[in-house]
């Protein structure tokens, strides 16, 4: 008679490997989340200062190059030029866990994809009833599809949670999962009227850009010019021009060759993840998040369908599709939850997801003409993402006590080998 197979485990002891690629991404985005919330203040205190038209002259500043169509406002640089530098990372950290992370397989892939794909189709449908409901707009649908990972992790941080590694890498993967459907959307629903001829110069770019991968040439006065180049004509031929940042960071090689210590994808998002972190993504905050939040334009967000519709998708949607996403992936591939966690954890990380900052206000930028509507709506992704922010920090607070004594565990090196013990004394949950 064969032996049962043992069941997997769910947010279980990660390979070494993984921990450690894993461990570098989220130290960059911890310490930029905590610059991107300074930078969401900033804005929010200036935009409601008597300062204020300072604030809205800079970002409504146009420059550029005129004959190009490059004539754009600072906030519409910090839109489509910046972001598009974080897709760049989103597009590398993509690849490489589907090169060598937790999507390489079907097994490990299902329990983020699952969860992270019913964390974005029932905010949308949540979204879709509660502004049907209202007579309000459909077209914000999207608005409360996204996770900011940098934003959850600072408020990690700012709570002083010693959450396992296992929970945070699945943040992370369910985020890039997340990053991964908003590109998607960006590119299909958000694409204005297409210059043929610059989505084709787009095309040959990349196709250039993927033989130089192929043919191993190096060197950044390759890449960069060659990178703005394709950044500018997708920008011009209607697609939005973060769709660029994403397809680059896909076609950059996550795998070494022989005698390299690391592949051009990690080099890469080495030099600019901090950049983008640090700078890029605060910055599009900076011009964002600057919304009015008087009386009357927070009542908005409860008495108007579509912030409210957004607000519902973020606070109820995010919790209600990522926990139950998770929970029936496990059931479903007869996984079994780490017996050091309980189900409240993954609760408490689904409300954890419920912050959908930099992307959600994009996607608000993007959904309505209206520029009042855009302003209640962004102040309804704000308010959702605070309401999030302060249950997680309730939630995880309280079972603290626990994920330090995890934390201690997975991090005790007592021969100073610069390697845990724990993965000197033990298996995964897979053998490696």
């Amino acid at each position: 008679m064969t032996q049962a197979r043992p069941r997997k485990i769910v947010f279980g002891l990660l390979p070494w490997p993984e921990r450690q690629a894993i461990g570098e991404a989220l130290r960059t985005e911890t310490v930029g989340g905590l610059v991107l919330l300074a930078a969401a203040i900033v804005a929010l205190v200036w935009a409601n200062s008597p300062w204020s038209a300072a604030y809205e002259s800079i970002r409504d500043f146009h420059f550029g190059i005129p004959a190009l169509g490059l004539d754009l406002s600072v906030g519409h640089w910090t839109s489509d030029g910046l972001l598009a530098v974080f897709f760049l990372v989103a597009g590398i950290e993509l690849k490489r866990e589907l090169v060598l992370g937790e999507l390489r397989t079907p097994a490990t892939a299902a329990l983020p994809v699952i969860a992270a794909v019913c964390g974005m189709a029932v905010p949308a449908t949540l979204y879709v009833i509660t502004a049907s409901a209202g007579g309000g707009s459909l077209d914000g649908w999207a608005v409360p599809m996204a996770t900011d990972i940098a934003f959850a992790l600072a408020v990690l941080a700012v709570i002083s949670t010693h959450l396992p590694a296992a929970l945070r890498a699945f943040l992370l993967t369910l985020a890039v999962v997340d990053d991964l459907g908003a590109i998607l959307i960006i590119a299909v629903f958000f694409t204005g009227d297409l210059n043929l001829w610059a989505l084709a110069g787009a095309f040959a770019g990349l196709v250039l850009f993927s033989a130089l991968q192929r043919f191993r040439v190096r060197g950044w006065w390759w890449y960069v010019p060659l990178g703005v180049a394709i950044w500018a004509l997708m920008y011009t031929s209607g697609v939005h021009a973060t769709v660029a940042g994403v397809a680059m960071g896909l076609i950059l090689r996550t795998t070494r060759d022989q005698g390299e210590d690391r592949s051009p994808g990690a080099r890469v998002s080495h030099l600019v993840h901090p950049f983008s972190a640090g700078v890029a993504v605060p910055l599009f905050a900076l011009f964002a998040a600057g919304v009015g939040i008087s009386g009357a334009a927070l009542a908005k967000v409860f008495t108007d369908p579509e912030p409210l519709a957004v607000y519902v998708g973020l606070v109820v949607g995010k919790i209600l599709g990522v926990f139950l996403g998770t929970y029936l992936a496990a059931r479903f591939t007869r996984a079994r939850l780490n017996p050091e966690l309980a189900w409240a954890d993954v609760f408490g990380l689904a409300v954890l997801a419920g912050i959908g900052f930099t992307v959600a206000l994009l996607l608000g930028e993007l959904s309505f003409n209206d520029p009042a509507l855009t302003e209640h709506v962004k102040a309804a992704v704000l308010l959702a993402s605070l309401t999030a922010a302060a249950v997680a920090a309730v939630l995880l607070r309280a079972r603290n006590r626990v994920y330090k004594r995890l934390y201690e565990e997975e991090e005790r090196d007592e021969d100073a080998d610069g390697i845990p013990d724990v993965y000197q004394t033990q298996t995964t949950d897979d053998g490696r």
